[in-house]
């Protein structure tokens, strides 16, 4: 039952044709699960908050970067290097006391994912990576609960319902019927390597919403079986019609995937991934300050170059296949980038190439500022 307070708060729905009292009650009774409290993660969170969604649960480990607040509105310049998270559910509760808001400050894996996952009727994945979108998708296949994805790129985003369950019993298409196998690695440029268009987040993040509390009151026609393709920069749409694969692994006639897997080595980052690639911030300082300076590969972008570097060469991660002949195959290479996470992938790409000779510096410029040189500025 709604109190007055509530009535009064969600007044402007409950007049709505076909949503009343009724979809509003639905509302309050109803959890969602969102992954992530970034681009997409934030529009979600606020809208499905205001809507009144009971219970909100929230996966959500990293800290508030400057350079993220070109689309992550909810958050304040002076709140950088601060969790998330916490941020999240402290605006949310603000927001509407009546939401109870559970916050899971862990990375999301093959581990803890049917646990967290389970306890909710709806999952809204604003993920930015292919592990955890493949991850999420098989734990709600699984356990049968429906998932609404979306990803964004530079202009670009989609939105799509996955693994709804319809009128007849049968569950829609899921994720691995649209993507069968994900891309090779160095061909999934993250928005740190290709950008993305602050606003376009907030647009697609809505429209996840939008089909969240579709799914959650019975409301209007869903996104199940459909790809939603936006194109902000010349505000073009379109539809991509998917078909249940009798072939999919996870959900096909004869399926093979009973349980979840190691989803970072199905994506093709475990190799990548190997300690004897790796080198410590310590271990290159020391050949720094002896003399005996590897060849620095930086794979960042230019600006990110200028603020702050190692003095290496700067060729971006996107634009190395096309500069190979800018390297030599024999002297000892060592790559890096902010984190770790382009140098593990432009490492593999140069591996393909011939170069035998590589390293890739453990935790990027990063770990360069925290255990070397305090003073640098890292945007």
């Amino acid at each position: 039952m709604l109190n007055k307070e509530e009535l009064i708060r969600y007044n402007r729905q409950i007049i709505l044709p076909d949503f009343g009292i009724e979809g509003q009650e639905k509302l309050k009774s109803s959890s969602v699960l969102v992954i992530g409290a970034g681009g997409l993660g934030i529009p979600n969170l606020s809208y499905l908050a205001a809507a009144g969604v009971g219970r909100i649960g929230l996966v959500e480990f990293d800290e508030i970067s400057l350079s993220n607040l070109q689309r992550q509105v909810m958050y304040k310049t002076k709140q950088a290097g601060e969790s998330k998270g916490k941020s999240a559910v402290k605006v949310i509760q603000e927001l509407n006391p009546n939401v109870k808001v559970e916050h899971f400050e862990t990375r999301l894996d093959a581990e803890n994912a049917l646990a967290i996952i389970r306890d909710f009727d709806l999952v809204v994945d604003g993920s930015d990576n292919l592990p955890t979108r493949y991850l999420v998708n098989d734990a709600c296949v699984l356990l049968g609960k429906p998932l609404v994805y979306a990803a964004v790129f530079r202009y670009e985003g989609q939105v799509s319902v996955f693994n709804a369950q319809r009128k007849d019993g049968s569950r829609g298409p899921n994720y691995r019927d649209l993507f069968p196998t994900p891309p090779p690695p160095e061909m999934v440029p993250s928005c740190n390597e290709g950008g993305v268009f602050g606003a376009l987040t907030g647009i697609i993040g809505a429209m996840q919403a939008n089909e969240a509390i579709k799914l959650l009151t019975g409301l209007g026609i869903r996104l199940d079986g459909r790809l939603f393709l936006f194109d902000s920069q010349y505000f073009t749409t379109r539809f991509l019609n998917i078909k249940s694969n009798p072939e999919n692994p996870l959900s096909g006639e004869n399926p093979t995937i009973t349980k979840l897997i190691d989803y970072e080595a199905f994506c093709g980052l475990s190799e990548a991934k190997n300690e004897a690639d790796e080198i410590t911030v310590q271990e290159l300082h020391q050949l720094i300050e002896s003399g005996n300076a590897p060849f620095i590969l930086d794979v960042r972008e230019p600006y990110e170059y200028v603020i702050s570097n190692l003095k290496g060469l700067n060729i971006p991660l996107f634009e190395l296949r096309a500069e190979f002949g800018r390297l030599s195959q024999n002297e000892t290479i060592v790559i890096h980038c902010k984190s770790g996470q382009r140098s593990r992938k432009a490492l593999e790409l140069l591996k393909k190439e011939g170069f035998l000779k590589l390293r890739h510096l453990k935790g990027g410029i990063l770990a360069w500022q925290k255990e070397i040189d305090n003073s640098m500025e890292i945007y």
